[in-house]
């Protein structure tokens, strides 16, 4: 199901073209947006910003979305990825 849901929201270049509502596929999708960022390594809003604008312009939605669902963790404007699926 999961290749489905990226190809239906998904363009050629891999840029989110719908920010799915329904939540199961938004958790699909943010899945696939956590993978933009490497675990242990921590980032600031801006570089956040840049990473989820490449896919998106609402990237303010998409890193709180992400940060809600527990993809990312945020604290003093650092963020860290905290889920998503991870490569063993």
């Amino acid at each position: 199901m999961s290749e489905r849901v990226l190809q239906h929201f998904l363009d050629t270049d891999g840029r989110l073209h719908t920010i799915p509502s329904k939540h199961a596929k938004l958790l699909v999708v943010l899945d696939h947006l956590a993978q933009s960022f490497e675990p242990g390594r921590h980032y600031p809003e801006a570089e956040v910003n840049a990473i989820l604008e490449r896919a998106h312009p609402d990237y303010a939605a998409l890193r709180r979305y992400l940060v809600e669902n527990q993809f990312l963790t945020r604290e003093a404007g650092v963020y860290w990825r905290s889920g998503g699926t991870f490569d063993v």
